[in-house]
């Protein structure tokens, strides 16, 4: 019975993630683009980069942790304007532990109403499943299952196993000095990904849309900067919806509402010419939050513009 009772555990988290978790969620969103749409490479004519990291549902066995090294910049390839980019992404849920590395390309159309970057991302997705991870050593509804003579159950995968699968993604991303609109696909190619006989699994397409717009007040120090970032997998959807207020483009707070999943608390700062740090708490509201009280995420970015005398005061442009 508890072998039964086990399996079924598992593969009850196994669904959980496979169709919730694919994609990893940022409270941040407005500040790590790239990781959702491929058309956003290069788009701030500048060189940026990103450390980001997420520590979701804390106090929760099993909790999601995720780590973002990002970077992009405006290039020229053939005489054509365009952006390059490259994202590295480690999430852990549970027992699953992804690792995910692509190469982001855009073109650069320059329109009216803003600029256009129509965009390709490349690359590879390791999934792995590791019951013998220490993240997951807390949960002893499944590891302490184990026959007595340390032999397992045949049924629950043992030690380490791991697949790599090929990742396609597509997106277009417009933008000038008072907005931003995209609209992108993830896991364009649904990898189908066969750990044993008995253990598969493949990655959906999610669906993204995002939008922001800057708000000049009447005191001109003062920003308000909305903006959402709406996902789909077609099976469900998920909505953020967020307001900055920014203080003389080196200071932001603001507040993000996740619809039936969090509120978050969100700030920041410019430390120097391009080099910013911003922290979100998520203060959970959906039926998880019985069992976790919060999520956090810090990120450090800078940018620089190549093009621009170093010792010139540098512009924001992080939001756009």
């Amino acid at each position: 019975m508890k072998k039964i009772i086990s399996c079924l555990y598992l593969l009850l988290f196994i669904n959980l993630v496979a169709y919730s978790q694919q994609d990893p969620q940022f409270t941040n969103n407005m500040f790590y683009k790239l990781g959702v749409n491929p058309g956003f490479a290069g788009a701030e004519n500048a060189l940026s980069g990103i450390i980001l990291n997420r520590y979701q549902w804390a106090g929760f066995s099993g909790t999601a942790k995720t780590l973002v090294f990002s970077f992009d910049a405006a290039v020229n390839v053939l005489g054509s304007p365009g952006g390059l980019g490259l994202n590295i992404v480690s999430d852990q849920v549970g027992f699953y532990e992804d690792i995910t590395i692509n190469a982001n390309y855009a073109y650069k159309i320059p329109l009216a109403i803003g600029n256009l970057g129509i965009g390709l991302s490349l690359g590879a997705l390791n999934k792995g499943i590791n019951l013998d991870g220490e993240s997951w050593r807390g949960s002893d509804d499944v590891l302490e299952e184990r026959d007595s003579d340390g032999s397992g159950d045949d049924l629950l995968p043992q030690g380490e196993v791991s697949q790599l699968a090929l990742d396609l993604g597509l997106g277009a991303y417009l933008s000038s000095n008072q907005y931003y609109a995209g609209i992108s696909v993830t896991h364009l190619n649904q990898a189908f990904i066969r750990f044993d006989e008995m253990a598969t699994t493949y990655m959906v397409r999610h669906y993204y849309f995002m939008g922001g717009y800057n708000i000049k007040l009447a005191d001109p120090l003062f920003e308000l900067r909305p903006s959402f970032l709406y996902k789909s997998d077609l099976a469900g959807w998920q909505l953020d919806l967020n307001t900055n207020l920014v203080y003389d483009g080196k200071f932001w707070g603001g507040l993000s509402y996740r619809i039936n999943d969090a509120i978050a608390l969100l700030m920041g700062l410019e430390l120097a010419n391009g080099l910013r740090v911003g922290y979100s708490f998520d203060l959970v509201t959906s039926a998880i939050g019985y069992y976790s009280f919060a999520s956090h995420e810090i990120f450090v970015s800078y940018s620089v513009n190549l093009e621009r005398n170093r010792n010139q005061k540098y512009k924001s442009i992080r939001f756009l």
